[in-house]
């Protein structure tokens, strides 16, 4: 009998949008209200009529790429938290660095119920090797177990051997970190002759998990699910049982655009993930990730009702430099845009081991050579640089979330 953290996660997708929606107007006005670069970017925004998925798909994103030059201007969270940092609990400090704030709600990153769906209960020992300095990776898990009722011990990272007789000695039933070095974990244990078979369950996040490395993992007994989340934003998205694809948390509205753009994909293609969270601290609207991902098609075997998604797909952020000039994917779209005829592009970056070259594929309606040489102009006019402009069969570029695509080598 399938077994769920609460009724959320079974409602009818369409109850579930309008559920979601509807207080979507309150955290609008709290952003723009105490969180003074949103009271800018918003400016003019009738939270009101920001009730249905075509009025958010309207609003800027703010992308992670921003946070840090936010920050410097405006320490310590860039004028996009909407809690005063005297009524915060802590504040972690990712690489950059980005500072994130964390406030005092139980459950504040929501990681209970990736935790649940994976098996963990009221009771339960948990070896958390998330690291506890800095980052708030080791908080967000701790928490998540804490408000499922489970015990936890803190881990932390490194110190293999330590790791691998503490899980001998205090016997957790189950596991949270990265899976690569869970599978570190238990080599170790094996090595060394130890015993720490009482683990049967993990929770994995921060890397990727191939097929090869879950199937290593399982042969010790251990049922091994993954969760997408980040420090900004808490949890994204969570595996289920089923293992097809991660569902999405029933505490954020996520678009998927097109890389550089605030503009939603068409269904199924590949896309930015774009996150906005009901966090009343850190009311982040339109929130860029950076990671590119797509929607999978119904709903999943489990039974929880809300959508799913393949799983990080790489890097939105494809930002090149083409003879000293930094090209955007952003300056993609707007040459697309220019130009009507043109279904989607992608611009590959070459060289010939001493020049760098770019040339623009398109599918496109109309492959005249007037159309080239207008697209051709254009490719001048917003990067600066000349491009080559190539047609090609609609269809035929790859489904991958590419805007730009750096084949150079320096052999």
């Amino acid at each position: 009998m399938m077994q769920y953290y609460d009724r959320l996660e079974t409602r009818d997708p369409q109850q579930r949008e309008q559920e979601l929606f509807a207080r979507l107007p309150d955290q609008i006005a709290n952003a723009q209200l105490h969180a003074p670069t949103f009271a800018q970017s918003l400016r003019g925004v009738d939270p009101s009529a920001c009730n249905k998925p075509e009025a958010l798909a309207q609003l800027p994103v703010t992308r992670k790429g921003d946070l840090i030059e936010l920050q410097e201007r405006e320490r310590p969270f860039g004028g996009l938290a909407a809690t005063p940092v005297s009524q915060l609990g802590r504040i972690f400090a990712s690489p950059g660095p980005i500072y994130e704030p964390e406030g005092k709600r139980i459950n504040y990153w929501r990681l209970a119920r990736a935790l649940y769906a994976a098996g963990f209960r009221e009771g339960d020992l948990v070896h958390n090797t998330f690291s506890y300095h800095f980052s708030p990776a080791g908080s967000m898990l701790e928490s998540g177990a804490h408000a499922l009722g489970c015990v936890v011990f803190p881990a932390g990272v490194g110190q293999t051997e330590l790791q691998a007789q503490t899980i001998r000695d205090l016997q957790p039933a189950g596991y949270v970190g990265t899976p690569s070095f869970l599978k570190i974990i238990l080599e170790k244990a094996t090595e060394l002759g130890l015993d720490v078979s009482s683990l049967n369950k993990a929770l994995v996040s921060g890397e990727a998990l191939p097929p090869n490395l879950r199937s290593a993992i399982n042969e010790y007994g251990i049922q091994i699910l993954q969760c997408y989340a980040t420090a900004d934003l808490g949890l994204i998205a969570y595996e289920s049982e089923a293992k097809e694809g991660l569902i999405l948390d029933e505490e954020v509205i996520v678009e998927l655009v097109r890389p550089g753009t605030g503009d939603l994909v068409a269904e199924g293609e590949v896309g930015e993930v774009v996150v906005t969270a009901f966090n009343p601290d850190y009311p982040l609207i339109r929130f860029g990730t950076g990671d590119l991902s797509a929607v999978l098609p119904g709903i999943s075997p489990c039974g929880r009702t809300n959508t799913r998604v393949k799983g990080w797909m790489g890097r939105a952020d494809q930002t090149t430099k083409v003879k000293g000039m930094f090209v955007h994917p952003s300056q993609v779209n707007e040459i697309v845009k220019r130009h009507t005829e043109v279904l989607k592009a992608r611009l590959v970056v070459d060289n010939d081991g001493t020049n760098d070259s770019m040339t623009l594929r398109c599918e496109a309606n109309n492959t005249s050579p007037q159309l080239a040489d207008a697209i051709a102009v254009s490719i001048r006019d917003v990067c600066k640089l000349r491009g080559q402009v190539a047609f090609v069969d609609p269809g035929s570029l790859p489904n991958d979330g590419k805007v730009i695509d750096d084949v150079r080598t320096y052999d």
